[in-house]
């Protein structure tokens, strides 16, 4: 399996990316999820708006491969307690292999590519920022300039949100710069967060709650309070997170209806359980320049089927010990090896193989053989990657709730925690008992369980660890022993990016 090369590219030539944005955006023709044209629609489709173009350049972005493909991956998740590289022992080389068993170097190449993938995002959020704010020649009332603006802050916001956990102090770049600018110097992470909550309070009130399906999978007023409450939650401002989410969890637009053996797959996709997901798509055609190459990545790497998947970031024993007897979402996570007495299904019906690689895999990225036949490809580039689910934002509530005391909260904090495991157990009165404490260590304990196994392998759970204070002894107890949580809890700032800066960033401790 080929790694892709990372580019070593400076904070200063992060604009070279306005040059591309047209070019980027003619790509999008022929489909017609999030981020993209069809021929009959060009340049935007009706009841949409005029800074599409732009906008559109920004969503695009999330399908990158640095934003949300093998770099990403491997620093949510393979950092964490949850999951091992997997594939094989050498496969991704040593810049992979770093970010399973520490310490991760400043030369390391996919950690330049994070760093440049989202500074180039952050870019062309401040394109479409500027367009709307300066482009005189764009015809539109106040109200579409507004609703624009408020789309590209939340996609800025996120971008920021997940570079400030990546890196700590990073440049604050919130406008198209001038070529004598470009060599920006860190902000705080403080000053950081205070941009996004900035950002994401304008996206909240200014986002609709719902877009027209054919708009299926853009940002709402949902995804920036919801996305509002984890950046409050990181920083444990209570008070806030519990609100912000509180006002997803009214706004009628998300439940947690959809069973969880569905909500993985293309049949779930932009269902009620979705606050925020990068949309992809394919066609027998077109197999992957419209999609994510995130499921690939960690598909089940078969002997025997070419391209089913390059087998990263698999399912450990120690996410394993985590599940209560008989919790359905267990068999929904790890996808498990046939062996010659013994044959495992995958969700599908289908029979897993004796011929792959690895014993588990990550099932909540499996492809079915439905889909692999439809568009002739086994890669899985159309499934759409959950940024954000409900589940989560309840989560976040009783958490919140919890924290805040009393009670009162502490009612709220069980009702909400209660009702995921009650989706969860999916109708058997026998699992999942609701809990019942009101001690306030006994149920915090209690929902960073929840969370874990009912976010698993989503891509949260080394950002909770980091947020929570347990990342030293949660990764030690995994046997990640190399791991120094006042080194490792960040990436080191690229030293490509240093060297390039002249010594105006600086890095990171312990590096």
């Amino acid at each position: 399996m080929k790694i892709f090369n990372q580019k070593i590219v400076g904070t200063g030539l992060i604009l070279a990316v306005l040059l591309t944005i047209s070019s980027g955006c003619k790509k999008l023709l022929n489909t017609q999820r999030q981020g993209e044209y069809n021929t009959e629609d060009y340049p935007y489709p009706g009841g949409s708006g005029p800074y599409d173009t732009y906008l559109f350049g920004a969503y695009k972005d999330l399908r990158a491969y640095d934003v949300h493909v093998f770099g990403f991956i491997l620093a949510t998740s393979i950092r964490s307690d949850d999951a091992d590289k997997g594939s094989t022992p050498s496969d991704g080389g040593s810049n992979a292999i770093s970010m399973d068993d520490f310490p991760v170097l400043p030369s390391n190449g996919i950690v330049n590519g994070m760093w440049t993938g989202y500074y180039s995002f952050i870019t062309k959020c401040n394109v479409a920022l500027d367009q709307i704010a300066n482009n005189k020649a764009i015809v539109a009332t106040d109200v579409q300039k507004t609703q624009s603006e408020a789309e590209a802050k939340f996609l800025r916001a996120y971008a920021y949100f997940n570079m400030v956990r990546f890196f700590g102090k990073i440049p604050l770049i919130d406008r198209v710069l001038k070529p004598d600018e470009l060599n920006v110097a860190q902000s705080t992470p403080a000053q950081i967060y205070a941009f996004i909550e900035n950002d994401l309070k304008f996206a909240g009130a200014n986002l609709p709650a719902s877009w027209d399906a054919k708009f299926v999978g853009r940002a709402t007023s949902g995804a920036a309070n919801g996305l509002l409450a984890k950046v409050y939650l990181t920083q444990k401002k209570w008070g806030p997170a519990m609100d912000a989410a509180n006002s997803v969890m009214t706004n009628g637009q998300y439940d947690l209806s959809t069973p969880y053996d569905k909500i993985f797959g293309e049949t779930g996709e932009n269902s009620r359980e979705s606050v925020f997901e990068v949309q992809a798509t394919a066609s027998a055609s077109e197999q992957t320049v419209n999609g994510v190459q995130t499921t690939q990545f960690q598909g089940v790497r078969d002997g025997g089927i070419w391209n089913l998947g390059f087998g990263f970031n698999v399912p450990n024993s120690n996410l394993e010990s985590a599940y209560e007897t008989g919790d359905p979402r267990l068999a929904r996570t790890f996808l498990r090896r046939s062996t010659a007495t013994t044959t495992y299904k995958t969700v599908y019906g289908e029979n897993t193989a004796t011929t792959w690689n690895n014993p588990i895999y990550n099932h909540k990225v499996y492809v079915s053989q439905a889909f692999r036949s439809k568009y002739g490809d086994n890669s899985g580039w159309w499934m759409n990657l959950r940024i954000l689910r409900y589940a989560d934002v309840v989560l976040m509530y009783s958490e919140a709730a919890n924290e805040l005391g009393g009670t009162a909260n502490t009612t709220l904090a069980l009702s909400a925690l209660n009702s995921v495991r009650a989706r969860a157990r999916n109708g058997n009165s026998t699992l999942l008992p609701n809990v019942t404490t009101t001690n306030q260590v006994t149920l915090r304990d209690a929902i960073k369980r929840e969370r874990r196994v009912e976010l698993a392998m989503e891509y949260d759970r080394f950002f909770d660890l980091v947020r929570w204070g347990d990342a030293q002894n949660a990764l030690s107890s995994a046997g990640k022993t190399n791991f120094n949580a006042s080194r490792d809890n960040l990436l080191p700032i690229p030293q490509a990016q240093i060297d390039l800066s002249k010594g105006v960033l600086t890095q990171n401790s312990g590096y």
